[in-house]
């Protein structure tokens, strides 16, 4: 998995959206083992508390499932894997709409633009 961290604000939530957005997009399948904590702080170059404090959030979410003597599983809840994509689309289409009426764009115009690039074959 690559990591995308950025300095301008808190490690541990992005490395928990990161980690959300790869369960939701099915690099890590519901019900299979999960990296360690130790595993994956090294591969992204974080403290273990920090990545710890990020898997814990999981947990409380549901998304991760902590067998004592197996470690961690992701949840084989399809239905909360469902609704977890649904937010992250949902954000990152309010994060377009606001980039969009900075630009001076109206919500109508900033959907009918990316449409109308869709139809015209611009965008996949």
């Amino acid at each position: 998995m690559e990591w995308d961290l950025d300095d301008s604000r808190s490690i541990w939530p992005q490395l928990k959206e990161q980690l959300i957005r790869a369960i939701v997009s099915g690099a890590y399948e519901k019900g299979s083992a999960f990296p360690t904590v130790r595993q994956l702080a090294l591969e992204a170059g974080v403290n273990r508390n920090t990545m710890q404090r990020a898997m814990a959030e999981l947990e409380a979410e549901g998304l991760l499932i902590t067998n004592r003597t197996a470690g961690r599983t992701v949840t084989t809840d399809q239905t909360l894997i469902d609704t977890m994509k649904e937010k992250l689309a949902e954000k990152n289409i309010q994060n377009y709409l606001d980039e969009m009426q900075s630009l001076g764009y109206t919500d109508r115009q900033a959907v009918e633009l990316m449409n109308d690039k869709f139809e015209r074959g611009e965008m996949k």
